[in-house]
C-alpha cells in the first residue's frame, strides 16, 4: 500500500477575516471641536450652523455626545463639556458664553437657540431621539439649576413645543417632570408655571390642552402640585396670581364635568333601583353640596337624568307620551325639593321647554308636562304665568305659548275667582 504525501503548510496563503476595529469615542475632543465653532463665529447661530453644516464631525457617531453629556444641549444650554453622568459643567475643556443659560430670561434672547436647534433636526433628524433624552434628563435635574436657569429652561421648552420641533413627543416633558422629589420641593410647579405662560404667549389654551392631553396630562394637573396643595382651591389661587385664568376656567369646566358625571351616575342608579324619593333627595343634597354645584346645574341636571331614564319605546309614540308624564309625575317631588325659588321653576320650565323642542318625542308634550308639574306642586302659577308673558328662551316659543293657552286661561280664571 502506497503512502500519500501528507499535505503541508508551506507556501500556503492563509486567508483571515478582516475585523472591524473601531476607533475609540472621543466625545471631549468632539464637544471641544463645536465650542471652538461657537467662539470662532461670536456666537452667531446662523454662522454657526453654516460652520457645522461644512464640517466633516461624525454626528451619527456623536448623536448623543453632541445632545447628552457633553454635547449640543449642554453646548446650547452650558457651554461647554458637562461631568459624566451629570448637568454640571466639567472644569477642563473649552467652553463658550452663548448658551441658553448665559441668555436673558426672555423668549426674544432665548429664541435663536431654539430655531438653531430646528434647523439642525431638520439636516439630521435622526437626532430627535438625541434630543428627547436630554430633555429627559434636564428635567429630572432641575433641582440642580437656580431658579432664573429654570425659568430659561421653561421658556425653551415652551418655544420648543411652539416651534414645533421635529418629532418632539409632549410626553417627553411632561412624564420626566414626576419625580417626587422635584413635585415635592415646589420646583416642577414652578417649572410648568412658567411653561404654561411662554406657551400660551404664542399659543392658544386649545393648543395646549391638546398638548396635555398627547403628554397624558389633561386632567391630571392636581399632579404638578406638592401634595400638601393638592386641591382645586389651591390650582386656582396658584394659577389666577400668575395671570393664567382661561386655564383656570377649564380645569374648572373639567372638575365640574367630572363631578356632574358622578352625581348622574349616581342618580341615575337610584331612580332605575327605585329608591325611596326622601333617600334620593338627601343623597343629591349631599353631592351637590360637596361638589359646590350652581342651583341651576342641578335643575338642569335632574331633568336630564329623569328623561334619560324613560324606557323609551322605538315607534309608539303614546307610549313614549306615557312614559314621560309618569316619570314626571313620580319624581316630581324631587324636583320641587330643588326648586326653591321662582328663579329655579323659571329654569325649569325653560329646560322642558328646550328638550321639547329638540326632542320629537316630546314635542307635543310642552303643556302636559307644565300642567303635572303644577299639579305636583314643583311649579308655581305665578312662574307659569311670567314664562307665558315674558319667557326669553325662543325655542319653539310661539307653538308653545299657543299649546299652553288653555290651561294659562284657566289659571287666570281660577286667579280671578279667588
Amino acid at each position: 500500500m502506497s503512502s500519500k504525501e501528507k499535505p503541508t503548510l508551506g507556501g500556503t496563503r492563509i486567508k483571515t477575516r478582516k475585523r472591524n476595529i473601531a476607533a475609540p469615542l472621543d466625545p471631549a475632543s468632539f464637544s471641544d471641536a463645536i465650542v471652538q465653532i461657537y467662539v470662532d463665529n461670536g456666537g452667531d447661530l446662523e454662522l454657526v450652523a453654516k460652520s457645522i453644516e461644512s464640517s466633516d464631525l461624525n454626528f451619527s457617531r456623536y448623536g448623543d455626545t453632541f445632545f447628552e453629556c457633553l454635547q449640543k444641549m449642554q453646548v446650547v444650554f452650558v457651554g461647554g463639556r458637562t461631568q459624566p453622568g451629570t448637568i454640571k459643567p466639567e472644569e477642563e475643556g473649552d467652553r463658550h458664553p452663548y448658551s441658553v443659560l448665559d441668555c436673558a430670561a426672555q423668549r426674544e434672547a432665548i429664541l435663536p437657540s431654539v430655531l438653531y436647534i430646528q434647523k439642525t433636526l431638520r439636516r439630521r433628524p435622526f437626532l430627535i431621539k438625541n434630543l428627547e433624552n436630554v430633555m429627559r434628563k434636564f428635567l429630572q435635574s432641575l433641582e440642580f439649576f437656580e431658579e432664573n436657569e429654570r425659568k430659561k429652561l421653561a421658556i425653551f421648552t415652551a418655544l420648543a413645543f411652539s416651534q414645533k420641533l421635529s418629532g418632539l413627543p409632549p410626553e417627553t416633558v411632561f412624564q420626566p417632570l414626576l419625580k417626587d422629589n422635584l413635585v415635592a420641593k415646589g420646583i416642577v410647579l414652578s417649572f410648568i408655571t412658567e411653561f404654561f405662560k411662554g406657551y400660551l404667549k404664542e399659543n392658544s389654551l386649545d393648543d395646549l390642552i391638546g398638548l396635555l392631553k398627547k403628554g397624558k396630562m389633561e386632567d391630571n394637573l392636581l399632579d404638578f402640585f406638592p401634595s400638601a396643595k393638592r386641591s382645586s382651591e389651591a390650582l386656582s389661587e396658584h394659577f389666577t396670581k400668575e395671570g393664567l385664568t382661561s386655564l383656570v376656567e377649564y380645569n374648572d369646566k373639567k372638575m365640574f364635568e367630572v363631578k356632574l358625571k358622578e352625581i348622574k351616575s349616581t342618580l341615575t342608579t337610584m331612580i332605575n333601583d327605585e329608591a325611596e324619593i326622601s333617600e334620593v333627595i338627601e343623597t343629591v343634597k349631599q353631592q351637590v353640596k360637596y361638589a359646590k354645584f350652581p342651583d341651576i346645574e342641578v335643575i338642569r341636571m335632574l331633568w336630564d337624568v329623569l328623561m334619560e331614564a324613560v324606557q323609551w319605546s322605538g315607534k309608539n309614540q303614546q307610549q313614549n307620551s306615557n312614559s314621560a308624564l309618569r316619570q314626571v309625575k313620580a319624581w316630581a317631588e324631587l324636583l320641587n325639593a330643588f326648586c326653591t325659588s321662582g328663579r329655579l321653576e323659571l329654569e325649569l320650565i325653560y329646560k322642558v321647554q328646550t328638550q321639547c323642542y329638540e326632542d320629537a318625542k316630546l314635542m307635543k308634550l310642552f303643556p302636559e308636562i307644565i300642567r303635572t308639574l303644577y299639579d305636583q306642586d314643583a311649579l308655581a302659577e305665578d312662574t307659569i304665568l311670567l314664562w307665558f308673558r315674558k319667557g326669553s328662551n325662543p325655542k319653539g316659543r310661539q307653538s308653545f305659548v299657543k299649546a299652553l293657552e288653555p290651561f294659562v286661561k284657566w289659571l287666570e280664571e281660577a286667579e280671578e275667582e279667588e
